[in-house]
């Protein structure tokens, strides 16, 4: 039996309203939770790039790369195991800043984190913290000892460690 793995998918597709809709439409109708997504500009001008992260079986992300690829506007999907990317993922953390002055334990896990202060004022103070998911976890664990107001983490950005076909493709076609 398959077993079943992370993946990150990257697709790049033209930047149209409703496109979202109908790839996270094709993962709602096989009942697929999407673990990340993230949309952005890619290397190409006018070209953006999805990266989503699933939790499947290398068989049946075949068959959704398929039915992604028959989007109109999608140019290109690809799918990769982790130990081909290279992924990060930003979180942000909303803390009282009395704790930051009051409990030393704090800096020491800001710096033991590597974790950046971004702003200080009376109420609170923000922390910005770039890394794999198991660290902005970590983090968060040990911050929710203190009280956390508000916390976000970004979906995994990824790019590959092999050269990418599509920017040659995407070259070539925007020169004509």
């Amino acid at each position: 039996m398959e077993e079943k793995q992370l993946f990150t998918i990257s697709i790049y597709t033209e930047n149209n309203i409703g496109l979202l809709n109908r790839i996270s439409a094709i993962f709602q109708r096989r009942h697929i939770n999407i673990e990340s997504l993230n949309t952005s500009a890619s290397e190409i001008e006018g070209v953006s790039k999805f990266t989503i992260v699933i939790n499947m079986t290398e068989s049946n992300i075949k068959k959704i790369i398929g039915q992604i690829e028959k989007q109109i506007e999608v140019i290109k999907a690809y799918y990769h195991k982790d130990e081909d990317t290279i992924y990060q993922e930003s979180c942000l953390f909303k803390i009282k800043s009395d704790l930051l002055f009051d409990e030393r334990q704090i800096q020491n896990i800001i710096k033991d984190s590597n974790a950046r202060i971004v702003t200080v004022n009376k109420e609170f103070f923000v922390l910005e913290k770039s890394g794999r998911r198991n660290e902005i976890e970590l983090l968060h664990r040990e911050l929710s000892a203190f009280g956390i107001l508000q916390f976000t983490r970004s979906g995994r950005i990824a790019v590959t460690k092999q050269p990418m076909e599509i920017s040659k493709i995407l070259s070539a076609f925007n020169a004509n």
